[in-house]
């Protein structure tokens, strides 16, 4: 019995349990009914405004992480019913995400921890003499890992964005490629990607998006976007099994020095070894993350099933309302490279006068009963740039802010209450 065969007989048991009508509500979150202690040891309800950092489990990904596990085996080595039935699901997984973000017939799917892991993958398999392009605007994962880098400055706006990209890529000879976020992890803007491609691919280049933050909140179609490459993190995505991907062209990788060196990667050693030139198993050597990948595919299936027009929907009647509280409050300011109009997702950073970033997160934890993330959010040259402080040293707590972000499972009454406390404590 082939591999296909077993895991399709595994299916029909499950989907005669899941009412259409459910499969389009907006799940829940696991842990959605959390309760933390506050000053004075009273228990409230927990409100998690830290999506950005990592998303909670959807009920959908628990369940299907769940149902897989009685089976969990070994993937593509056993002949064992087990191992069978692990390795369909493993690769079922790498089908559903490869349809997520709308990549081509014949793109590379492969999976590794997150987005830093996925863009130091290719990395490693750059081309000899490539250059690199990436704005400082961009997080570490896509800002460090490349031996040539022309590093360009924060835009002003997003034509800039793009007449930078032009310029620098018209002055480079041989191989190139232009490394971008899709969504800001700072202030959740929304970059022109579509464009920036345009841009790229006229002048011979390559394009990496950084999709981390724009997947959990805004569909993405790789092909009719045009992009060569895309990285995000299932951690991000409410699927935090440890588990994230690279899609994207598959000559490079396939080309490329494995990324690790080990079991499944080669097809012989001997005094020589022979790889692998398909790129998936050429760099997922050793036992890969099963169930991570399994999870991350649930959470993909879990959304495109709600559909993203609720979904954006509700998270831009949210973060417009935190916005519109924070503007409000005096000694408050949102941090934006490109203005308060321009298009974002569910982020926002600030920064309260009177107090440090850190000071700020703490008392709305300790007394609040609110999680927030603050510092410089693993993009120091660009937090500094928005602030106006000088570079300086990483743990300067006057070169920091403070990170909201929003996601399925948050509430009203959770921004509400953290524009309310933040109104507590300007005023004191």
């Amino acid at each position: 019995m082939s591999t296909l065969t077993i895991f399709n007989a595994a299916r029909p048991a499950a989907a005669e349990h899941a009412p259409v009508q459910q499969a389009r509500a907006i799940p829940a979150v696991v842990g959605a009914d959390l309760e933390v202690p506050v000053k004075g040891g009273k228990l409230v309800g927990y409100a998690n405004l830290d999506y950005a950092a990592s998303a909670p489990c959807l009920e959908p990904v628990s369940a299907a992480v769940a149902a897989a596990l009685p089976a969990y085996s070994s993937v593509h080595r056993g002949a064992g019913y087990a191992s069978q039935l692990t390795t369909a699901r493993y690769e079922q997984a790498r089908h559903t995400v490869r349809a997520f973000v709308g990549a081509r017939s014949d793109d590379a799917v492969i999976f590794t921890r997150n987005t830093t892991d996925a863009t130091n993958l290719l990395a490693g398999c750059l081309p000899g003499g490539t250059t690199v392009v990436v704005f400082d605007t961009e997080h570490h994962a896509s800002l460090l890992p490349w031996e040539n880098a022309v590093r360009l400055a924060p835009p002003a706006f997003p034509g800039e964005a793009v007449r930078a990209a032009d310029e620098a890529l018209a002055a480079i000879d041989g191989p190139k490629l232009l490394v971008v976020t899709a969504a800001s992890n700072v202030t959740g803007e929304l970059w022109p990607i579509a464009a920036l491609a345009h841009i790229a691919h006229r002048h011979g280049a390559r394009i990496l998006v950084d999709a981390a933050q724009l997947v959990p909140h805004r569909p993405v179609n790789l092909t009719a976007l045009d992009l060569d490459y895309v990285a995000f993190s299932g951690h991000k995505l409410y699927a935090p099994f440890g588990a994230g991907v690279l899609v994207g062209r598959r000559d490079w990788l396939s080309d490329g020095t494995p990324y690790l060196k080990g079991g499944g990667a080669v097809r012989s050693v001997g005094e020589s070894t022979e790889w692998h030139e398909d790129a998936e198993p050429r760099h997922e050597a050793g036992t890969p993350n099963v169930l991570g990948a399994i999870a991350l595919a649930a959470a993909c299936d879990a959304l495109t099933a709600t559909g993203w027009t609720p979904l954006v929907r509700e998270e831009e009647r949210l973060i417009a309302r935190l916005r519109a509280g924070l503007a409000a409050i005096d000694g408050v300011r949102e941090l934006s490279l490109w203005g308060p109009e321009h298009p974002r997702v569910g982020i926002v950073s600030f920064t309260v006068d009177g107090y440090s970033a850190r000071e700020v997160a703490e008392a709305l934890s300790s007394e609040y009963g609110i999680g927030v993330r603050d510092g410089k959010f693993c993009a120091h040259p660009f937090v500094r740039h928005l602030l106006g402080t000088a570079d300086g040293g990483c743990e300067d707590d006057t070169a920091s802010a403070v990170r909201a972000s929003i996601g399925v499972g948050t509430t009203q009454e959770h921004v509400d209450r953290l524009v309310s406390a933040l109104r507590d404590l300007v005023s004191r």
